[in-house]
């Protein structure tokens, strides 16, 4: 459960204690340098992985959509629309980041190095799930947009790469990376 003034104590409040919820270090950064924890452990807990995952999850899909139906619509062959797919799914999953550090007030190229920092394992692991996925499932490949297998394999991949990504953003929000960093500019 959320306390709110639990917030305060990085910003010198001082009410991270109430209802017992602090530990030493918590109120600074806690474990791994995370700097927003909402009680004991909350911070590598499996809620703020599965965020962290959704959020890029839904950067990478919008990319991964947009660039399979692109290259099944002009009829390219499977290297190709891969290829776009994956490209733009790393540029809509850096977007998304890049956009909220960037309102945090972060300058442009920080806010890069942010973006990268935080999203570039989790969106690999989660383009190699997905487009492995994509490529074992027979004729998925080959499928136009109007077949059910298309949009099957492409959402079963979506899921599986979920699945998949979520204890490695555990790992690493649990050792102050991946998108621990995004929490340092909320």
């Amino acid at each position: 459960m959320e306390h709110g003034p639990e917030h305060d104590t990085e910003h010198g409040g001082g009410h991270g204690t109430e209802h017992g919820t602090e530990r030493a270090g918590d109120a600074h950064g806690g474990r791994g340098g995370h700097p927003h924890h909402h009680g004991p452990g909350a911070g590598t807990g499996w809620a703020t992985a599965a965020k962290a995952t959704l959020h890029c999850l839904t950067g990478c899909a919008i990319g991964e959509i947009l660039g399979m139906v692109i290259g099944t619509a002009l009829m390219w062959g499977n290297v190709a629309t891969m290829a776009l797919a994956i490209a733009l799914a790393f540029l809509f999953g850096y977007s998304f980041t890049l956009l909220a550090v960037r309102r945090a007030g972060l300058g442009f190229r920080n806010a890069v190095k942010v973006a990268l920092a935080a999203d570039t394992i989790s969106i690999a692991v989660m383009e190699l799930v997905d487009n492995g996925i994509i490529a074992l499932v027979p004729g998925a490949m080959d499928a136009h947009l109007s077949d059910g297998l298309f949009w099957g394999a492409l959402l079963g991949g979506f899921a599986m790469a979920f699945l998949v990504t979520t204890p490695v953003n555990k790992w690493l929000i649990g050792r102050g990376k991946g998108h621990a960093v995004v929490h340092a500019h909320h």
